[in-house]
């Protein structure tokens, strides 16, 4: 999973609602299709960006396909976020004009 591609499909109201639906419970693809006023291939469309970047998974089952939250891309999106924090809570302020401990 590459950041960018990550971020990209984090990037749009659509695949977040979609991940926020299915963060209740896997979905076939046809009740995703249903929540939304948008065509099929709309619809086909964001849940490829959302596959793409690692985000939901599918499995076909007899004649639907399943997707659910891949959590695993979760769980390192969240221990990217807290070694992101710990870095910035690591960095010392500026100090004006370079001196250092008052000399």
């Amino acid at each position: 999973m590459g950041l960018n591609t990550l971020f990209k499909a984090l990037g749009d109201d659509t695949r977040r609602e979609i991940l926020r639906r299915l963060a209740r419970g896997d979905m076939a693809a046809g009740e995703i299709a249903a929540a939304f006023d948008l065509s099929w291939p709309t619809i086909s469309h964001h849940l490829n960006v959302l596959k793409e970047a690692g985000l939901v998974q599918d499995e076909k089952k007899g004649q639907y396909v399943i997707y659910s939250l891949n959590t695993t891309v979760f769980q390192d999106i969240a221990g990217w976020l807290f070694d992101m924090l710990g870095i910035i809570t690591e960095r010392q302020p500026a100090r004006k004009g370079g001196v250092k401990d008052g000399k």
